[in-house]
Parts: C-alpha cells; structure tokens; sequence
C-alpha cells in the first residue's frame, strides 16, 4: 500500500497525529540526555585501568618471590618414637600361652616436615621449635635442590622458635623488613612447604598485627593474615609486596589443621633477635621483673575500692628479684610502666619480656590506696626458680 493510498484510507489527521506523537517522544529522549549531562557536570569517575595512573599495586608479585624464595629451605626431620604394645600382651591369658610377656617394646623413626628461612651468609636458619622438637637427624634442602645436614643451634619453646645452621656455600640470607610497619590490608605472601609437595607460594593480606592471648606460646605478639598456612608450612617466610621478610609462619587458627583464612606469624624483629641470643648465649634473654601477677577483676576491683580494673596485682615476689629490690611487695597494684597504664597483665608481661637485662622501668604502684612510685632494673629471669615470698 502506497503512502498515498494509506493517507486516503487513514485520513490527514491520524497521519499528523502520528507524527506528532514521534516528535514528542524524540524531544522527550534528548531532554533527559541533557538532564543527566548537567547533572554530571563535577563530577569524576575512577577508571579500573591501570594506565590512568591511579593504579597502586603490582599486576604481579614475582619480582618479591624471586626476592624472597631462595632464603626459604624445606626441612625434613625424622625422630625415634616408641611403638605402643598390644593390650594383649599385658592380658594374663595371652601371655600364659604365647610366652610374649618379655617382649620388648619396639621402636621406629617418624618423619615430619616443615620450612625454614636463611637469615645469614654463615648459614644460620630461623624455623619454629615445633618443627625439630625431638628430632634427631635434621635435613635442609635448598631453593636450589641442594640438602644439607642441619645442626640445632639452640630452641626456645615459651616463643616457638630455633636456631639450625648448615655448611653450605652461595646462599642468600632473606631481607628483613620492618614488621612495626606492617599495616592491616598490606599484601603479604606466604612461603612454604606445604603437605611436602615443594616450595609453595600463597597470598593473601594482613588481618590484623600484634594479635596475644591466644594460648599458643607463652610470649604472644603475632602477625595475623588469611594467606593460606598448612601443615608444613611452619617455620617459613611471610613477606611483604617488595619481598622483605614480616615473620615467621607458625600456626593456623583450626583444629583440624587445615588453613581456614586465619594464620599467625611471629614478627621478624623478634624471630632475629631470638637467634642472635640462641647463638650467642644458647637462649633468648628476656627482661624479667621477678613478680607472679593476677590482673584486676571487677570483683577484686570492689574490693579494693578501685575505680577501673586496670591494673595487676602482685600475688607473689621473687627473693632479690628486680621487684623486691626495688621495694615492691606481694598485694601491691602495679598500674604504669614507663608511663604506660597497664590494662592487660599479658600484654605487659610481654612489653617486660621484650625488655633486656639492665633496663630501667618505671613502676607506679598502688599499696593500701596509696600511690607510689619506683625504678626497677630488669634481670634475667634464673632457670631453676627461687622460692617466691
């Protein structure tokens, strides 16, 4: 049908009406354009390309690992473990027919697994305790598939740690970083090895920094991150974007031992500092205050008329301990050190521990409601204990 025919069967003016209706809906579509144009105008909007220049993060992290790996060793322990007798062979009965009452208990070699971090040229590897607790041959095996016999050096069990060395030339000691700069959402990688599949690389970010009280070791004062952390992981390196190490792997938050997001570290200042005294003096030095402590419950609070419960109180002193020389005494309140209120007898405990023999510290103390004050001069804690007063 022509246009003609059309405008003869329809007639003029349902033809113009639509047209009209067209027009009015274009002029209807341009004006909303021009509405959302001005409100636009001001504003910016950020592009996900990385060419814009407001990309920050690497596109890769390989540069770090090629930094780091080489320092971290696989470790491979194997230890004597008694093999449990049958009940049977403790049952009258069985022992009256088949003569095995003499039978001796017999004995068998264990392996275990784990990671290590080279932190010298001389061959000086940080692990975690746990990783070569009662071993007796320790074998490293090197970035580049090289094995080596490992000697302890020394172990410190209150913070998981030990000192191993090995005979090797051309090694490369990992850059230390620095973990008090570490913040919350800072990538991190996780190496390792993993169920022993060989050296493994995981990421993920910082959770959370100077995590305690977890119950894990006695001096607690982790690196918290959801890099994935598994058996065979512990004792290896946890490092930052630039490939320095943060800390040292050492336990994840799970009882069935699998990573579920929540792994710990132990900063890599403390992890150094540790081995330098396990090579030097064959145990970690630790500021000692020579007191036992019970921190302040609401109760105890009442008790004795306090305002908070900040705050420990002194349950025991030890004999000529830096405590008692400096005048303190069993119901005392300790409520500052160095001018930092104590609010958490943990956290302080472990401020005192990071201390060194011959530390001055400033104690604030409360006795009978009375507020004191005294220097005491931090020791070293004796390993056979004196009898507490």
């Amino acid at each position: 049908m022509t246009v003609k025919k059309l405008i003869d069967f329809l007639g003029w003016p349902v033809v113009v009406g639509l047209l009209l209706g067209v027009s009015v809906a274009l002029w209807l579509q341009l004006e909303q354009k021009r509405e959302l144009n001005a409100h636009s105008d001001g504003m910016h909007y950020a592009s996900l390309s990385p060419s814009n220049g407001n990309w920050s993060g690497p596109v890769s992290y390989s540069e770090a690992v090629n930094i780091a790996a080489p320092a971290v060793v696989n470790i491979y322990t194997r230890k004597r473990s008694q093999q449990r007798r049958h009940p049977l062979l403790d049952d009258p009965l069985f022992r009256h027919f088949f003569n095995n009452s003499d039978l001796p208990q017999q004995e068998r070699m264990q392996s275990a697994l784990g990671t290590g971090v080279i932190l010298s040229r001389d061959g000086y590897i940080v692990t975690n305790n746990h990783v070569i607790e009662g071993a007796e041959e320790i074998l490293a095996l090197t970035y580049d598939g090289r094995e080596a016999r490992a000697t302890k050096i020394g172990s410190d069990s209150e913070s998981d740690l030990a000192v191993l060395k090995i005979e090797l030339d051309n090694i490369t000691p990992i850059k230390v970083g620095n973990p008090d700069s570490a913040r919350v959402g800072d990538v991190v990688l996780a190496i390792g090895n993993p169920f022993g599949v060989g050296q493994t690389v995981t990421q993920g970010i910082v959770s959370a920094t100077g995590r305690y009280g977890l119950g894990i070791n006695t001096y607690e004062n982790f690196i918290q991150t959801d890099a994935a952390i598994n058996p065979g992981n512990s004792g290896g390196a946890l490092i930052d974007a630039h490939g320095n190490l943060l800390g040292i792997n050492t336990a994840i938050l799970d009882k069935t031992g699998f990573s579920v997001g929540i792994g710990f570290a132990i900063p890599a200042d403390i992890a150094v500092s540790a081995m330098q005294d396990l090579i030097k003096y064959g145990k970690v030095v630790r500021g000692w205050l020579g007191v036992e402590a019970q921190q302040i419950t609401p109760e105890l609070a009442q008790s004795f008329r306090l305002d908070s419960t900040d705050g420990v109180i002194i349950t025991a002193i030890y004999n000529n301990g830096p405590a008692h020389q400096a005048g303190i005494r069993p119901g005392d309140i300790i409520i500052k050190l160095n001018d930092l209120m104590v609010k958490n007898g943990l956290l302080s405990m472990n401020k005192i521990a990071r201390g060194r023999p011959g530390d001055k510290v400033d104690v604030i103390f409360l006795r009978k409601g009375e507020q004191h004050n005294t220097t005491a001069t931090l020791g070293i804690k004796p390993d056979l204990q004196d009898t507490a007063r």
